[in-house]
């Protein structure tokens, strides 16, 4: 539950299928050209959607909007979208408000300052956040849309804690390779158990450096109850995948996958 949402604990998150691989310009162009209308990402949505894990994660746009409305008229799932606006002038309260608009006339859920709004009015040095990231934070209460915030600073979620800011929850980068993280793992991860509200996880790969079962055994295993996992897909067949791997490790079993094959494995194959 975040602020009095039902979520699941897997959300689909939108990096693979909006350009940002975090590998190279070119990976960025294939992608965007390979998802170049809603309906293609909707596939990919549709397939969370249909397992129980009927949340997107995204940027507020009309792309997205226009994915989500076909999920759900596929479907007949009402999708949770929790957006990450930034603004035109961070410095503005009255531009904010308008990122803030249009992400209610989108009809998002959540609506959590991304981290280049965030990160920089975190201050670290009084441990709180600023004056200016708490008018944001009411802001989206003021407009019936339920704050957090999108940070890859770790202080994001202790300073937040330490005045009792008006969040549902952090968005926080949490992976077995570290990738992008600020401090050591081991410090993410008590960082994660000690928040006072629930943590919707990302890049829990790595931007696809790490293996699905050895990236999602790490973040599943670490992380409490309470939170989330937000992993993006490229294919219909990676979604099932995640969402197969993430529930064996929550049932404590087996996934049930078919390994991928080349000939240098064929020694490892049983002869029928």
């Amino acid at each position: 539950m975040v602020g009095g949402i039902s979520m699941p604990r897997l959300i689909c998150g939108s990096n693979w299928v909006f350009g940002f691989s975090h590998t190279s310009r070119a990976k960025d162009l294939l992608i965007k050209e390979m998802f170049d209308t809603p309906s293609k990402v909707a596939k990919i949505i549709e397939v969370f959607a249909r397992h129980g894990c009927n949340a997107f994660m995204s940027m507020q746009s009309d792309f997205a909007r226009q994915a989500l409305d076909e999920v759900e008229q596929r479907t007949g799932i009402e999708m949770i979208w929790i957006t990450t606006p930034s603004c035109a002038d961070p410095d503005s309260l009255d531009s904010w408000k308008v990122a803030v608009e249009d992400c209610k006339a989108k009809r998002a859920t959540f609506c959590f300052p991304h981290q280049c709004v965030t990160d920089p009015r975190v201050d670290r040095a009084h441990n709180c956040l600023t004056p200016q990231l708490q008018a944001m934070l009411k802001a989206v209460r003021d407009m019936e849309m339920l704050p957090g915030l999108s940070s890859h600073l770790p202080e994001a979620v202790t300073c937040s804690d330490a005045c009792d800011a008006d969040v549902e929850s952090y968005i926080q980068i949490y992976n077995a390779a570290g990738f992008l993280c600020q401090v050591e793992t081991d410090w993410i991860q008590r960082l994660i158990q000690s928040a006072k509200k629930p943590v919707m996880t990302i890049k829990p790969l790595a931007a696809g450096r790490l293996l699905p079962p050895t990236g999602l055994a790490f973040v599943w295993n670490t992380i409490r109850d309470c939170d989330m996992v937000t992993i993006g897909t490229m294919c219909t067949y990676e979604a099932e995948e995640v969402i197969e791997l993430s529930l064996a490790n929550l049932e404590r079993r087996t996934a049930d996958v078919t390994l991928q094959y080349t000939r240098s494995k064929k020694g490892l194959v049983a002869e029928a």
